[in-house]
């Protein structure tokens, strides 16, 4: 089976303040995950490669916040968590428009929230 996992270069992903997100896949099984581990969840395999995602993605589930998890995200709120299907075959938790809703193509934009740097999905263009 051809390796369609290559190491990408680029070192940190949103979590260091970087524009962009970041996923494992595996070289022998194609497993592809978003949480970073040592191996693969579905083979074992010891050796994932890191890999930089397009940002593109389907809505999988939303849900609006109207009451902060702490009184320093109040002027936050309302906002809207989504699980997003990427394109490349994970899924991940990221902030999102208000106005999304199940099943709508999205693309990654990067914001400040309180004060992270965060992944942000907004409807995609048509």
């Amino acid at each position: 089976m051809p390796n369609t996992c290559p190491d990408t270069d680029r070192e940190g992903d949103w979590t260091t303040g970087q524009p962009f997100i970041r996923y494992q896949c595996c070289p022998h099984c194609q497993a592809r995950w978003y949480f970073k581990r040592d191996f693969c969840p579905r083979c074992g395999a010891a050796d994932p490669r890191r890999q930089v995602a397009s940002g593109a993605g389907r809505v999988y589930a939303v849900t609006q916040v109207n009451r902060p998890p702490i009184r320093d995200l109040a002027a936050c709120t309302p906002y809207c968590i989504v699980l997003v299907d990427a394109a490349e075959g994970f899924r991940l938790m990221a902030h999102g428009d208000l106005s999304l809703r199940i099943g709508d193509q999205v693309s990654a934009q990067y914001k400040s929230f309180g004060a992270q740097f965060i992944p942000h999905f907004t409807l995609a263009p048509a």
